[in-house]
């Protein structure tokens, strides 16, 4: 039942959420509703479930501004372990490994993501939400794994049916640290850049193996994590007190 608050008050804003690893952005969305009184819901990018950071929930008319949400830049912290390629590019799958005659350098690593920086074309991950040919890519990538027969693991990437590559931008990539097999990177880009695709072809450009161990987002235009609330400590009542507005 929604509270005497809720009910002279349109719920209508603007509710960060700091999503820990697991959950997924549906259940964020779903615990977001019920707290609000069934009122409509809906996220501004969603984060796999191993992912973690901001999440940008609209309520009520707020919802239809969620395309122009959805546009704005993103800023992510990352670690990519280069020891293995996975089929999903992230801590999911299965370790493929990868024999490296020698790790890289921070040196190389620094001037191979210079060719990640700017206007680029990037492959997203089978294990993603783009269409192909009308079907989503993780149901083909799951139908394929499915369907090919049990083998030993080989040190070679998983073949899918992938997208056709297509424009990103990364406007700024820092190397934070580096200690083998782990990269930290800071990463600020334009809307539509899987930072899945990223590691593995990172991973591609060293020669090592590439997925993420962790992937933060930190930033999602003009919203920053430092304002965002920890899912846990959402409130069991939302309120329009507890709502930002926006131009």
């Amino acid at each position: 039942m929604q509270s005497s608050d809720n009910a002279a008050t349109p719920l209508e804003g603007i509710i960060l959420v700091d999503k820990p690893e697991g959950p997924t952005s549906m259940r964020v969305i779903e615990r977001i509703r019920r707290a609000a009184g069934g009122v409509r819901c809906g996220h501004a990018g969603t984060l796999d479930p191993l992912a973690t950071g901001l999440l940008v929930v609209a309520l009520g008319r707020f919802t239809k501004e969620i395309d122009r949400l959805m546009g704005g830049d993103k800023k992510y912290e990352t670690v990519i372990d280069l020891s293995a390629f996975t089929a999903t590019d992230d801590r999911e799958g299965e370790r493929i490994e990868v024999d490296s005659a020698a790790p890289p350098t921070a040196s190389q690593i620094e001037q191979a993501l210079q060719s990640f920086r700017g206007s680029i074309l990037q492959t997203p991950p089978a294990f993603s939400a783009v269409k192909i040919g009308g079907r989503r890519s993780y149901d083909i990538a799951r139908r394929a794994m499915k369907a090919a027969p049990s083998a030993e693991p080989s040190d070679e990437q998983p073949q899918f049916t992938r997208s056709a590559p297509r424009p990103a931008h990364v406007h700024d990539l820092t190397l934070r640290a580096f200690e083998w097999p782990l990269v930290t990177i800071d990463l600020h880009c334009a809307k539509g850049f899987y930072v899945r695709s990223l590691a593995r072809d990172l991973g591609t450009a060293l020669g090592t193996g590439g997925y993420c161990r962790s992937i933060r987002r930190t930033w999602s235009a003009p919203f920053s994590i430092e304002h965002a609330r920890p899912f846990d400590l959402l409130p069991a009542a939302i309120t329009a007190s507890d709502l930002i507005r926006i131009p």
